[in-house]
């Protein structure tokens, strides 16, 4: 199959299929991208997710731009995203016209709550699943653990703190490195 033809598909089923945003699609796409398609290894598919949920926008969104590069160049990042945006334009359009006429119907509130419900089971699944990727060291629970701090105890804009762990992750391979650059010196008898 055609590789714009296969990028468009793959990320149209996952923008149809994903309900409740992109950190509930992160299950999806990691069977897709890694179990079916083997086009990333889990911790290739782990930096992808850091990146893209870093970046502005819907990680959904960057997440598709990002693959569709990756696979195909600039063609591939436009036919992924389109492909990932298309489904809920359409659904919007349909939905918005459809409550809109519904108003306060019982049956509307109860699938609208049940959707929620979905959404947040679908968070907890990407979360089990992806934590053995991204925490393997001290280092990496200490960074979780305090991120979860900064933004519900003291609710600091998510930003910050991505831009915090972003310097203190770069300081941190900046020191490790300086130490086995010292540690290589220091160990070659002359």
């Amino acid at each position: 199959m055609n590789m714009l033809l296969e990028l468009f598909i793959v990320f149209f089923k996952l923008g149809a299929f994903t309900i409740g945003g992109g950190v509930a699609m992160l299950p999806l796409l990691q069977n897709t991208l890694i179990e079916e398609k083997k086009w990333f290894t889990e911790e290739e598919f782990m930096d992808v997710v850091a990146v893209t949920q870093s970046l502005p926008g819907v990680i959904a969104v960057n997440m598709a731009t990002y693959v569709g590069y990756k696979k195909k160049g600039f063609a591939g990042s436009v036919v992924s995203t389109i492909g990932v945006v298309l489904p809920s334009f359409v659904l919007i359009l349909i939905m918005a016209r459809a409550i809109s006429f519904a108003g306060d119907n019982s049956v509307i509130k109860g699938a609208m709550a049940a959707l929620r419900a979905t959404a947040l089971g679908l968070i907890a699944v990407a979360i089990f699943q992806l934590a053995p990727v991204a925490i393997k060291n001290k280092w990496a629970v200490l960074s979780a653990v305090a991120s979860f701090v900064m933004i519900i105890v003291f609710d600091i804009n998510t930003a910050y703190v991505i831009l915090i762990f972003l310097v203190l992750g770069i300081a941190s391979a900046l020191v490790g490195s300086k130490r086995i650059k010292k540690d290589e010196e220091g160990g070659d008898p002359k």
